[in-house]
């Protein structure tokens, strides 16, 4: 499942893994676009972590409508978002690890960030979409 929206229009997607209580969020709060790891389960502080996607002003084709879309893997311990097809984050829930093209911001306390990588893509590989 996809969701329509242009950068810099306040846009909220969540996906809920299919088998675990995390869930992926892509927002785009009018500046700025980003894709947090959520847990579902947890009341006090649900966001686990949250990385950078975009500055609405620096996308090039922002007039444009633009699909975002949230993909798991198998074990739906992994998410990825891809926007228009083109992945720009991947979240392991079970590593405590995100990923992002642009390597910001810094990870919270207990959490990772790794370097991005397109082979990140093959977690997915012959995973169902949601």
């Amino acid at each position: 499942m996809a969701q329509t929206f242009v950068p810099g229009d306040e846009a909220w997607y969540a996906s809920d893994s299919g088998t675990s209580a995390f869930s992926a969020v892509f927002e785009d709060d009018g500046d700025t676009g980003y894709f947090y790891a959520y847990d579902r389960n947890n009341s006090q502080t649900p966001i686990l972590d949250a990385v950078h996607i975009y500055n609405a002003a620096n996308v090039v084709d922002k007039d444009r409508q633009s699909v975002a879309e949230i993909l798991w893997s198998g074990d739906g311990l992994k998410a990825a978002l891809l926007i228009n097809g083109y992945p720009h984050a991947v979240i392991n829930f079970g590593e405590r690890c995100s990923y992002c093209r642009t390597g910001f911001p810094p990870p919270p306390s207990g959490w990772n960030h790794g370097a991005w990588t397109d082979e990140l893509m093959k977690l997915f590989a012959g995973s169902g979409q949601q």
